[in-house]
């Protein structure tokens, strides 16, 4: 894997997170029944275009070695899936910055079915800014990165609302 902006590729997918980086841990359950619908919604990248964010890929599913940007606003943010994962308790995928992004680092959206049948959401991620306007921003860009996870999540659940209402 080159072409990253950052060396720990992979980090996002066990503890602990690299040091030197700021980290993000946000995670929200979802309902009892939720986790292959959430799981489809993160995989095929339903859920970040949920947001309002703009994706452009060069697949229909997150794998590794697929390319995307998403655009919020005037950013745009080039990034590539570095792991995908497709189980029946843990399913979602991380991807990493590539030249051109804001920041650098890794972010990763999982859904996951515990012990006791709950579905969990969660967001990990790694990061420190990589160009001028990102270290300008410091608490206000931190802020934003908490946001967009909180936003994620609402999304999904949207999204898994609308698939139980469906399945009716």
């Amino acid at each position: 894997m080159s072409g990253f902006t950052y060396a720990e590729v992979g980090a996002t997918r066990h503890e602990p997170l690299p040091t030197g980086y700021r980290h993000l841990h946000y995670r929200t359950e979802l309902g009892r029944d939720d986790f292959a619908a959430a799981a489809d919604a993160i995989l095929t990248l339903r859920m970040h275009r949920a947001t309002g964010a703009r994706i452009r890929t060069d697949a229909d599913r997150a794998a590794p070695g697929v390319r995307l940007t998403v655009g919020l606003g005037p950013l745009v943010a080039p990034c590539e899936v570095v792991w995908a994962a497709t189980g029946t308790e843990l399913a979602g995928f991380g991807y990493g910055t590539l030249p051109g992004h804001q920041v650098r680092g890794e972010e990763s959206f999982t859904v996951e079915r515990d012990a006791d049948g709950r579905v969990w959401f969660t967001v990990t991620a790694f990061s420190a800014p990589a160009r001028l306007p990102m270290r300008l921003a410091g608490p206000v860009a931190v802020l934003g990165q908490h946001l967009y996870a909180r936003i994620c999540g609402r999304a999904l659940r949207r999204l898994c609302a609308r698939s139980r209402t469906v399945g009716m």
